[in-house]
């Protein structure tokens, strides 16, 4: 199984030198990718429920920064060597696809196509509101999107007539067969992943990976009803993870404990058919985020090296 790990994309931490730092010591350490996140305005008053922290609050504060993601993972392709550079994840409905398309492509080609393409459907209605997208709509943009990609990176000129984009004879190049990684944890996302998707890339707050696994059944039967191998859409995993000082009692749909709990649990993940877990640790400052990550990985990693 691999390991990501979320860079310090947000927050007071967030300028280049950290940036640098945190993809150039997540490489050292043995992490097989850096993660970022997107985010493109942030309303000063969020009524949505934020779907990804047990207290339903967003948890950047519009007055503190939060870096382009795509431009981020641009700037740290030329910084690093061999870690994968994902984006966990784009929000379809924010870009016109040939223009992401494009900035996937170049992305994939300057860092020597170590680009991960994790794509959403969108989650904050107020964002949604402030961009002019029609948050209801979100989803049948995004399919019609990942529909787009597939054209454009397979055919020589490409042609789409759907309800929200259409256009004909364009030529693309360089192709960019990308795989894509469908984020989402409804049972809509999962279908979605099923008939579109390489990869289901959930974030659930709290899960047992077993769960995670029997929800992924799920994931292959929607495959199965689109015609396609279910074989072909893996699963991966976003999950918050604290490191202790001491041994705790442990929960099975929680990633919290020492270093050396810490490393059993993972395995559980493993076990459960999880083929990459991208890992948030859930530190406020950069320093003692820092320290968890070092710990974590010298205790996890370096056992599996």
């Amino acid at each position: 199984m691999e390991l990501g790990v979320f860079l310090p994309v947000s927050g007071r931490a967030a300028s280049p030198e950290v940036l640098r730092e945190a993809a150039l010591s997540a490489e050292a350490q043995g992490f097989d990718a850096a993660w970022s996140a997107e985010r493109i305005v942030q309303p000063g008053r969020i009524d949505t429920p934020y779907p990804y922290a047990e207290g339903d609050e967003f948890i950047v504060p519009p007055d503190r920064p939060f870096l382009d993601a795509l431009t981020c993972l641009a700037f740290l392709a030329g910084c690093t060597n061999h870690i994968k550079l994902g984006v966990s994840v784009t929000v379809l409905p924010y870009h016109h696809p040939l223009r992401l398309a494009r900035v996937a492509s170049t992305l994939d080609r300057l860092s020597r196509h170590r680009f991960l393409f994790g794509v959403g459907v969108g989650w904050m209605r107020e964002e949604f509101d402030a961009l002019g997208v029609p948050f209801e709509e979100r989803g049948r943009i995004s399919d019609e999107q990942i529909e787009v990609f597939r054209r454009l990176w397979s055919q020589p000129r490409a042609a789409y007539q759907g309800r929200h984009y259409r256009f004909r004879d364009v030529a693309f190049e360089p192709k960019a067969p990308l795989p894509i990684w469908v984020g989402g944890e409804g049972r809509a996302a999962r279908r979605r992943a099923g008939r579109l998707g390489d990869w289901w890339f959930p974030y659930f707050v709290r899960i047992a990976p077993e769960e995670l696994a029997r929800l992924h059944q799920e994931v292959r039967g929607f495959a199965a009803e689109a015609g396609r191998d279910p074989d072909a859409v893996r699963l991966a995993a976003c999950a918050q993870v604290e490191v202790t000082d001491r041994d705790v009692p442990q929960e099975p749909d929680r990633l919290r404990g020492s270093p050396g709990q810490l490393a059993e649990a993972v395995e559980r993940w493993r076990r459960a058919g999880v083929e990459h877990l991208a890992l948030q640790f859930m530190v406020p400052r950069w320093p003692e985020r820092r320290e968890q990550i070092a710990r974590f990985a010298e205790a996890v990693i370096g056992d599996d090296g």
